[in-house]
């Protein structure tokens, strides 16, 4: 790997940044996941540090390369480069134009071979190999082809020393020696590739192989020579493929594999993906390989047997047999002597193209927006969307790369609008080059306000694909359209069309490229998404509220089904009014057997879907959702999600006058402010909710915010006021019958109680609430009480048991106090190594989830700890430090 800025070597120091930089190019354009930097770093056994460390060889590099080329997203890291800055993208391009002698002459032996090398580079290497090799065939046949005997035999001998037992290429290779007037070399040559096989391999050259020798020998003109028929005898010699794109860009893995040996190929995808533009791409590149022709036939919703006598009439059948099968047979026949290349463009399925097959000799293109899977041994080319770096650069060739360089982020939104989609580029593009006063910006705002209108030729092919489809189909992809961009479960659809089982319709849409099917995830479920520009064009044909409706009520349903399961669900409060769809009980019981599990996989989902409802509606649908994800959000400690999905639900509970949705909401919104140390906010919050829970008569949801308000104030230090809404909420919670308020309760005086130095009203308090964990069977609650335990008999035991309980329920804000009273303990029995890591995990976590008090807790304890083992410099500086945090509370 070599780097230069402005034609000088840049030193790039350390093996692992270098290793580093190399995945990152590898992926240019792309976010490379940490883990999977780690993995690239560390194939064995990686540090504890592994991620600090990748965060430092990431600073290291930008301060090698300077400006702003490497960037991160809190999942990993990604380089920014254009296809002329890097030579591994520079060579993928100039293939795809057929500048093969270009391409070949940037190859510099292996990639990376200065480097250790990953099985993940592998995936990417593997493809680029075979696209240098297949380039270097091409660059050979145009050698030939012009007579170039002398260039061909230079770059057969070089490809021979990578690819010693390629008859092919050794055949070339004596033909090549025999045209440049070289019999006796070739005839050596044979000679050496002849004893090679029998000593190594034990095997005598094959069949080409052999003739070629015979050939010679004969002192024949050469197989595959110039030979011209007189014009009265030649056959008619059909070159029908349509023009080449000549800014075709990218595709390099898919053109590898339709260089490769195969007989009938489908290449299939969505709408607009440049299925025909790869195909007669592909079909260029093959068509000296078929010098008795190439035929085009447009299958277009068209019967078999007309495309048939087109195709017969092409190869100088003037009268075709009358009947569809009579013609299959023919053409068989006729291209059992002259084996051509077929391109069949825009295919229906398997049944019309089978008539059309030729027998062997012959290789088929064919293009369909289905993925037709029942043609036994045909190659599969799945075409997607254009990775963002080949789609920027496509649309640079089209509207000009000046334009791009000059405005690069209105550039990557055009792209980004186009859903990676060659013909929306294509025609994006096109709206700019006919427009040269316009800016980038210009086109930007225009595809914002109505996407579609401003790409016609993308909405025509949507209009197209989505004329064929059923109803049910139809009203589902709508829905799913409507749903937003988050890959959806497939019981979704089953919701849309309000049947519990919908598989046939799922089917269908992923069979037809609307509907892509993105994995199975950590429950058991195929996960689906509808590609962007598919779903705007859905949602405007056949938008069905009361479908989208009803998948809110099976997401509020199942919500509410999966909290129930969790460790616990104190304070949760739920939406009477929000409608409910339910899924098959079987079906809901084995999704959320594991409910944090559950959660986790439909985190974004369903954090999404609070946003469709607070904006289609209705408003107990968004509230009751947000605050069935509260336990969850608390457990895991998901402030954000939590902040975003109550703000919304908030503003649509406040909208439509839904007094009860807007204190629930504001019960929830303080939570988060209560834990992030914003009290002011808190209480003002857990205040107002208060005041409307009491107008509307709900002791129940009353108490929830009469908890909150006394954590407030005992955050304040204003324990008689603390004490005083604790006894409020208990008497409230005892008459409505919850005692899982009561045990937080308990809990909480028994906490207040042991900070006063009353122990034995604390006891007494924590053994109540003990009494009623146990009873309710909630887990969490007896790590909370347990933690307190610990804290009144001074016992370790206890607090290792509330930290075993925390770690097992994923709960690490909880977890972190855990680990700091245990911590707590183990100084004042002089166990500073321990209490040490124990402090400083605990801290990190505190960090990391915005809890100041508990980091300000935390950095004094270490503090106090490092005074205590005699290092008081190290002591102040924690000390210092807590103090300052505890001053900005």
């Amino acid at each position: 790997m070599e780097v230069r800025s402005g034609g000088e070597p840049v030193r790039v120091s350390g093996k692992k940044p270098r290793m580093l930089l190399a995945t990152l190019l590898l992926n240019a354009g792309h976010v490379v996941g940490t883990d999977q930097l780690v993995e690239v770093l560390w194939s064995q056994r990686p540090p504890r540090s592994a991620q600090a460390n990748v965060r430092t060889y990431v600073s290291s590099l930008r301060s090698d390369l300077g400006g702003g080329h490497l960037r991160g997203d809190g999942t990993g890291y990604a380089i920014d480069v254009s296809g002329t800055d890097l030579d591994l993208l520079r060579f993928e391009d100039l293939v795809a134009r057929g500048g093969f002698a270009e391409a070949l002459a940037l190859w510099r032996g292996a990639p990376l071979a200065d480097l250790p090398g990953s099985p993940l580079w592998d995936r990417r290497l593997d493809p680029l190999l075979e696209v240098r090799l297949r380039a270097a065939e091409r660059l050979i046949a145009d050698l030939l082809e012009r007579g170039d005997q002398t260039g061909a035999i230079t770059q057969l001998r070089t490809l021979l020393a990578e690819h010693p037992y390629r008859e092919d290429l050794w055949r070339q290779l004596l033909l090549a020696l025999h045209r440049a007037g070289r019999k006796a070399e070739a005839l050596k040559t044979y000679g050496q590739i002849r004893a090679q096989l029998v000593d190594e391999l034990g095997v005598e050259p094959g069949t080409d192989l052999r003739r070629a020798y015979e050939t010679i020998l004969a002192d024949e003109s050469a197989p595959g020579g110039p030979r011209r028929l007189p014009a009265d005898e030649a056959p008619s010699v059909p070159r029908q493929l349509p023009p080449d794109l000549p800014d075709f860009t990218g595709r390099g893995e898919q053109l590898a594999a339709l260089a490769g040996p195969f007989r009938v190929a489908i290449v299939s995808g969505p709408p607009g993906a440049g299925k025909s533009a790869l195909a007669v791409h592909a079909a260029h590149a093959l068509r000296e390989r078929y010098p008795e022709g190439q035929l085009y036939l447009d299958l277009a919703g068209r019967e078999a047997g007309d495309v048939l006598a087109e195709a017969l009439r092409a190869l100088g059948v003037e009268t075709p047999p009358p009947t569809a099968h009579e013609r299959s047979a023919l053409l068989r026949t006729l291209l059992a002597e002259r084996p051509m290349l077929v391109l069949l463009d825009d295919a229906g399925d398997a049944e019309q193209i089978r008539p059309l097959l030729p027998g062997n000799g012959s290789v088929v293109l064919v293009t369909s927006r289905k993925k037709i899977t029942d043609l036994p041994g045909a190659l599969q080319v799945d075409v997607g969307e254009l990775p963002a770096a080949d789609a920027l650069r496509l649309l640079g060739r089209i509207a000009g790369t000046d334009r791009l360089a000059r405005e690069p982020e209105a550039a990557k939104a055009i792209v980004a609008a186009c859903g990676g989609l060659p013909l929306a580029v294509r025609s994006a593009g096109a709206r700019l080059a006919a427009r040269p006063g316009w800016s980038l910006a210009v086109l930007r705002d225009r595809l914002e306000d109505d996407l579609l209108g401003e790409l016609k030729e993308v909405r025509a092919s949507l209009d197209r694909s989505y004329a064929a489809l059923p109803e049910e189909a139809a009203r589902a992809l709508g829905a799913l359209g409507r749903l937003g961009g988050q890959a959806q479960p497939g019981w979704v659809i089953g919701a849309v069309l309000d049947r519990p089982r919908a598989e046939d319709v799922t089917d269908l849409l992923v069979d037809a490229n609307l509907l892509r099917l993105v994995g199975t995830d950590q429950v058991g479920q195929p996960r689906y998404v509808v590609p962007g520009l598919i779903g705007a064009h859905a949602l405007e044909r056949h938008a069905d509220p009361s479908a989208v409706g009803r998948v809110l009520a099976a997401w509020t349903a199942a919500t509410e089904h999966a909290m129930t399961r969790l460790p616990t669900v104190v304070f949760s409060l739920t939406s009477a009014r929000a409608p409910r769809w339910e899924l098959p009980a079987r079906t809901l019981d084995r999704l959320t057997a594991d409910p944090a599990g559950w959660f986790a996989a439909e985190h974004d989902t369903l954090v999404a879907a609070v946003g469709v409802a607070a904006e289609a509606g209705p408003s107990a649908s968004a509230w009751g959702l947000a605050a069935a994800l509260v336990p969850y959000f608390d457990l895991r400690c998901h402030f954000d999600a939590w902040q975003r999905t109550h703000t919304l639900a908030l503003a649509a509970a406040r909208a439509n006058g839904d007094r009860y949705g807007e204190a629930a909401m504001l019960r929830g919104l303080a939570q988060v402010s209560l834990y992030q140390d914003r009290y002011e906010e808190a209480a003002a919050q857990f205040a107002r909710a208060r005041r409307i829970f009491q107008a509307l008569g709900e002791p129940r949801a009353e108490a929830t915010t009469l908890c909150g308000l006394a954590a407030v104030a005992l955050f304040r230090g204003d324990q008689v006021r603390a004490l005083g809404h604790y006894r409020r909420a208990l008497a409230m919670f005892l008459a409505a019958g919850d005692q899982n308020g009561e045990a937080f309760v308990r809990q909480a005086i028994g906490r207040l109680c042991l900070g006063n130095g009353d122990l034995a009203r604390a006891g007494q308090w924590l053994d109540q609430a003990m009494r009623l964990a146990q009873e309710l069977g909630d887990s969490h609650r007896e790590a909370c009480v347990s933690l307190q335990i610990g804290k009144l008999q001074q016992a370790v035991s206890f607090h290792r048991h509330a930290l075993d309980i925390f770690d097992s329920l994923g709960d690490r804000h909880c977890g972190a106090y855990a680990m700091q009273g245990l911590a707590g303990l183990q100084v004042a029995r002089g166990e500073w190594a321990p209490a040490s890591a124990g402090l400083e995990r605990s801290l990190e976590v505190f960090q990391e989830l915005g809890d100041r008090s508990g980091e300000a807790q935390t950095t004094q304890m270490l503090g106090e700890l490092h005074h205590s083992a005699g290092r008081p410099h190290l002591a102040r500086d924690y000390l210092e430090h807590a103090s300052t945090l505890r001053r900005s509370l």
